[in-house]
């Protein structure tokens, strides 16, 4: 199950990584912004000219994988920690020590003459 949830995280991080480019490459509704800095003009010459339809399903697509996936892995680690505990796999917990109390004397060194 370990195996499973490290290849989930790594394709949420992939997706992730897409997602901001795929918002950083549309055009902003006002001139100018961070897409046309970063090659808006680029996706159109290779999207053509329905480019804001393609990245808005692009990034429509991406946000639900991204979310999707996102509960996927926590209720995966929900399900390994209840396992973990079951079975006695978890972390096994450890007392803290005892306090000292006032009726022991700190130990007093000695004074030189």
């Amino acid at each position: 199950m370990s195996i499973l949830l490290n290849i989930l995280t790594v394709v949420l991080i992939v997706i992730s990584l897409f997602l901001i480019l795929v918002v950083l490459a549309q055009k902003a509704k006002t001139d100018g912004g961070v897409g046309g800095a970063l090659g808006g003009g680029m996706t159109e010459a290779t999207f053509g000219a329905d480019t804001g339809n393609v990245l808005s399903k692009a990034t429509i697509n991406a946000a639900i994988a991204f979310f999707v996936l996102s509960f996927v892995l926590y209720l995966g680690h929900i399900y390994v920690r209840k396992h973990a505990v079951a079975t006695g796999d978890a972390l096994p917990t450890i007392a803290a020590p005892a306090a000292k109390t006032a009726a022991t004397p700190a130990p007093v060194a000695p004074k030189k003459p």
